[in-house]
């Protein structure tokens, strides 16, 4: 994976569902949420003239990163989640699995980076990271229909 590249091709794509310049966020160790907001970072080593993407990866020095790539929404009785991000579409769930991810209305969804590694976890984060209790949250690996979509959206912008 050539991350500097996936950090661009996602930041390119990402302004149909989140400003482009707030597509990361920061993510501590025990999974509450930080910044988003990288250009305002005068830590981590960053520079004025840096890009996003060489931001991000001074960050992902020292940090965790989440990289949005979308959102969840969620609609009760006919069992369906919305998946807003560089194309919309809407996933039949099973009650099943709508028992499972329901609770997950309004959530974004991307990958968290490792701090320091290629290394990546599928999960979600909140809309608001203001909230208290804002944080990360991984997603079990399964072959559900919402995790095989995330997942093939996640890899038509890896690089």
């Amino acid at each position: 994976m050539n991350l500097e590249k996936t950090i661009e091709n996602i930041e390119k794509t990402a302004d149909s569902y989140i400003d482009p310049e707030l597509v990361s966020t920061i993510v501590y160790d025990n999974y509450t949420l930080g910044t988003n907001d990288f250009n305002s970072l005068n830590e981590y080593g960053i520079q004025k003239d840096d890009s996003y993407a060489k931001k991000v990866l001074k960050v992902l020095e020292k940090e965790n990163v989440f990289i949005n790539l979308g959102m969840l929404t969620f609609a009760p009785v006919i069992n369906e989640c919305d998946i807003y991000s560089t194309e919309d579409c809407t996933i039949q769930l099973t009650a099943e699995e709508f028992e499972k991810y329901g609770h997950l209305k309004d959530k974004y969804f991307g990958i968290l980076f490792s701090k320091n590694s290629q290394d990546y976890v599928i999960g979600v984060c909140d809309l608001c990271g203001c909230k208290i209790d804002a944080c990360f949250r991984e997603l079990e690996d399964t072959d559900d229909a919402l995790i095989k979509k995330i997942k093939e959206i996640i890899n038509d912008k890896i690089i």
